[in-house]
């Protein structure tokens, strides 16, 4: 992991600026893609040299006054700009959570929720392990079972892809999210494992994490294929668990009475009939969306390690 992530920010983004977008002509030949570092610092008020040393991570005490004016070159939102305020340390920023399972007990209350929602649901974490999930949701797409990394599974799963018929753009958002959820702790020691695993496995995943992009995580619609199923147009919303180090509840639904609703009920009486026959054969009493947990002191291998190896 580099030891400049100021550096490397303002430089992939500088790379995607494209000079018509912020009113510079271009007359001939540029051998530089996006902007020059020169344009970007004339265009944010301060000096090519001063630029040049927070690129090179020669200068990293920059004023929030500074990052701002380049966040505005460099066409940032409002979460973009926090985490490039982040990355500089000019505002206060939690400090680097670990993410080892004995620490990411999933509340009672909200197991119990994930077993009577009746929908797909289940609950990650800040590295997008989910710890818990219902049968409906893993129904729902494989990826989405207790002990998995979403970003493991999308990336180095090819089964998992077939769930998501607009890959390309959930994998886009899915990389620009995880940059948003881990903010300045790009050196948590679970972030640099799951990032050197994606980046030596997935070319896909080395040119997005490469864009540094930061995306709000927030709920969204998404358009997901089932096997038994078909089609679904889905909505998914996310909602934090109180008492937690950032813990979400992603639930899945669809508009009242939509063939997706339809759907979603169908693979609800999938589930439930997978679980009952597979309760059956162990002799376990039957549950409608029987809910799966990473063990609270051990990782899904059963190693006292975290939950993704990220």
């Amino acid at each position: 992991m580099s030891d400049n992530p100021l550096g490397d920010h303002l430089r992939a983004r500088r790379e995607l600026v494209q000079p018509a977008d912020v009113g510079i002509r271009v007359t001939g030949v540029r051998r530089t893609p996006g902007l020059r570092r020169e344009e970007v610092a004339t265009l944010a008020g301060i000096s090519a040299d001063y630029y040049l040393r927070l690129e090179q991570g020669r200068d990293r005490n920059p004023s929030p006054q500074v990052l701002e004016a380049l966040a505005r070159v460099l066409g940032l939102d409002g979460v973009g700009t926090e985490y490039l305020l982040g990355l500089a340390g000019v505002r206060p920023v939690p400090p680097t959570r670990r993410t080892r399972s004995h620490r990411q007990v999933v509340p009672a209350g909200t197991l119990q929720l994930l077993d009577v929602i009746g929908l797909p649901a289940f609950v990650e974490n800040r590295v997008f392990d989910v710890l818990a999930a219902n049968a409906v949701a893993t129904e729902l797409a494989p990826g989405l079972r207790a002990g998995a990394n979403r970003l493991r599974t999308m990336f180095l799963e090819p089964d998992e892809l077939e769930r998501y018929p607009e890959w390309p753009r959930h994998m886009a958002g899915m990389v620009a999210a995880f940059r948003a959820s881990i903010g300045a702790a790009v050196d948590d020691p679970d972030v640099v494992r799951l990032v050197g695993e994606l980046s030596l496995g997935s070319e896909d995943f080395r040119r997005l994490w490469a864009r540094h992009d930061v995306r709000a995580l927030g709920g969204g619609d998404v358009r997901m294929w089932h096997p038994e199923v078909g089609d679904l147009e889905l909505r998914r919303e996310k909602l934090g668990v109180g008492g937690t180090d950032g813990q979400l509840l992603v639930v899945h639904h669809a508009e009242p009475g939509s063939p997706s609703a339809r759907g979603l009920a169908l693979l609800g009486s999938l589930a439930a009939t997978r679980t009952a026959n597979t309760a059956a054969a162990r002799s376990d009493p039957p549950t409608a969306a029987r809910v799966t947990a990473v063990p609270p002191t051990a990782g899904p291998d059963g190693s006292d390690g975290p939950a993704s190896g990220t």
